[in-house]
This record gives C-alpha cells, sequence and structure tokens, in this order.
C-alpha cells in the first residue's frame, strides 16, 4: 500500500499533475453531448461485450482441459488431434477464423432444407454464434497448450500416491491433478482472459453489434473520432481491471 509519504515524492506529484490536466482537458475541450443519445445503445453494446467474453472463455476452458489432458498423457490418436488442433488455432490470426465460421458455415448452412426448417435457423441466421464459437474455439487452443504443461507440471508423486490408496483415476483427477494444475495457471489465465477481451472487437467485423462496434457508429454518425475512442479506452481498461482484480482474488484464496 503506498503512503502519504510515497504519493508526495516529486515525480509523483507531477505525474497527478500531468493526469489531472489532462482529465480537465478532455472534460471541458472535447465534445460529449452526443452521449445521451447513444448511452442506451453503449450499454447494449457493452452487455454483448461482456457475455461474449464470459461464455466465450467459460467454454474454451472447459474445452481447454480435456485438450490439455490428452496432450499430457493421452494416448497418440488423442494427443496428435488435440496438438494439431492447437497449432492451428495459435498459428492462424483470430480475424481469419472468424471469418472463415461466419461466412463458411454461416454460407453453407442455407443450403440444407432440414437447417432452414429446425429451430436452430432462427439463430444460425444471426452472427453472434459464430463469433461466439470462434473466440471459444481460440481460446481453447491457446490454453489447450497451457493445460498442457500444467498437467505435466503436477508432482507425480502426489498421484502414485494416490493411486496406491486405491483412489479412482476420475476421483484423483477432481480432487489433486485439475486442482493443482488450475492454481499453477492462474496468472496465464487471467492474462489470457484479458487478450480474449482486447480480441471482442473482432466481432464486430461480422455486423455483431458489441461497443467497439457502437464507438465506430457513433463515429460514423456525428464524425466525432477521438471522444469514443477514448471512452472506449476507459471501458477496456475497467473490464480488464476487474478480470485482474477477480484471478488476484482466486490466486491468494
Amino acid at each position: 500500500m503506498i503512503s502519504l509519504k510515497d504519493l508526495m515524492q516529486p515525480h509523483r506529484i507531477v505525474m497527478m499533475l500531468v493526469f489531472a490536466a489532462l482529465v480537465m482537458w478532455c472534460a471541458f475541450a472535447l465534445r460529449w453531448d452526443w452521449i445521451p443519445k447513444y448511452a442506451p445503445l453503449a450499454l447494449e453494446g457493452l452487455w454483448a461485450t461482456i457475455w461474449i467474453l464470459a461464455v466465450s472463455t467459460f467454454l474454451g476452458f472447459l474445452l481447454a482441459v480435456p485438450l490439455g489432458l490428452a496432450q499430457a498423457v493421452g494416448p497418440w490418436y488423442l494427443s496428435i488431434p488435440a496438438r494439431t488442433f492447437c497449432t492451428i488455432i495459435r498459428g492462424t490470426p483470430l480475424l481469419l477464423q472468424i471469418w472463415l465460421l461466419y461466412y463458411g458455415l454461416g454460407s453453407l448452412f442455407p443450403q440444407f432444407p432440414w437447417i432452414r426448417s429446425s429451430e436452430l435457423w432462427p439463430y444460425l441466421r444471426q452472427a453472434w454464434p459464430y463469433a461466439v464459437l470462434a473466440l471459444t474455439l481460440s481460446y481453447a487452443g491457446y490454453e489447450g497448450e497451457v493445460m498442457r504443461g500444467a498437467f505435466s507440471g503436477v508432482a507425480k508423486g502426489q498421484l502414485e500416491a494416490a493411486k496406491s490408496f486405491g483412489m479412482p483415476r476420475f476421483t484423483m483427477f477432481r480432487r489433486i491433478w485439475l486442482p493443482q494444475a488450475v492454481r499453477n495457471v492462474l496468472p496465464t489465465l487471467g492474462g489470457e482472459t484479458i487478450l480474449q477481451l482486447k480480441a471482442t472487437p473482432l466481432v464486430a467485423t461480422i455486423t455483431v453489434m458489441e461497443i467497439y462496434a457502437v464507438s465506430s457508429r457513433v463515429r460514423a454518425d456525428t464524425f466525432i473520432v477521438y471522444e469514443p475512442l477514448l471512452l472506449l479506452a476507459l471501458v477496456y481498461m475497467a473490464i480488464a481491471g476487474v478480470i485482474a482484480l477477480a484471478f488476484r482474488r482466486l490466486e491468494k484464496g
């Protein structure tokens, strides 16, 4: 915790004055009269960003666990496909993956009448399922490699001791192997989740109206450039700060 004496250091005082001057300049020299008009749309975009991030990271981690386990201890017919998947995901741009899913699967599904007549068709016609799928697979590809190292890093002696006591494999995995592997990679998971947040603006390229797409609409409608981008940066910094704080709490817990 920073004490008052530390805050009164000359370089800190200069930094605080510069920051205060920037805040005052932004408040009085820039235009903010567009905010009331676009606030409802911005809240919808913020909610879309948060739930896309939450769903894709949750599903991506659930997929990353078997991917990492297959690479760490799985037989060759499981480890090779898992390693291939992670290599392809990590070796290709996320924007390319989004476009392949949206323009590829999105244009393929209408060719099948049974899909168009199914209850899933109203959802498959929209862009957000492809955005969530692309972000989920991307997160799983990166975290699958992380979990491979985490599973391999758990001490073998603990696992052998559990086996000697007759503990079933699934119970050993649930109580010993997985918790220790996750705890070891929490800092990495926190960083990857923040990177996932910064990747969400790419879904705006397939017409998903998240917070970045809202700022683009403001710029297109009002020709105001800097103010929406500055506000957008503050929003991303706030969400990233919450994510970092949450993972620090998990590390200490």
